[in-house]
């Protein structure tokens, strides 16, 4: 089933999550090389692809997994979770209807 993984960043965490960037993303590739990727990417703070230092508020992830339980369990042991980038998550069961 699909999920919806949202991480709302911390206050002033901008550093911290192009720090741990790289260390996200090559978690999403797997989740992509295995063919469960449907999305992710950042939320930005301001109205514009490029925030620069107005940074992000947080970042949205769309991928199949079997559970909601392993879904829950991916996104606590995201770098973005454990180096405190994100504040707050939320992960709930996603239905695609479109495309």
């Amino acid at each position: 089933m699909l999920y919806a993984l949202i991480g709302e960043d911390a206050p002033d965490s901008l550093a911290k999550r192009l720090a741990v960037r790289p260390a996200h993303v090559a978690r999403l590739q797997v989740l992509a090389d295995q063919g469960r990727l449907v999305l992710a990417g950042p939320m930005p703070a301001i109205d514009s692809p490029d925030p620069g230092p107005a940074g992000f508020l947080g970042s949205l992830i769309v991928a199949e997994f079997p559970s909601q339980a392993d879904a829950q369990a991916w996104m606590d042991a995201d770098p973005y979770v454990t180096d405190g980038v994100f504040v707050r998550t939320s992960v709930r069961p996603f239905k695609r209807t479109l495309p």
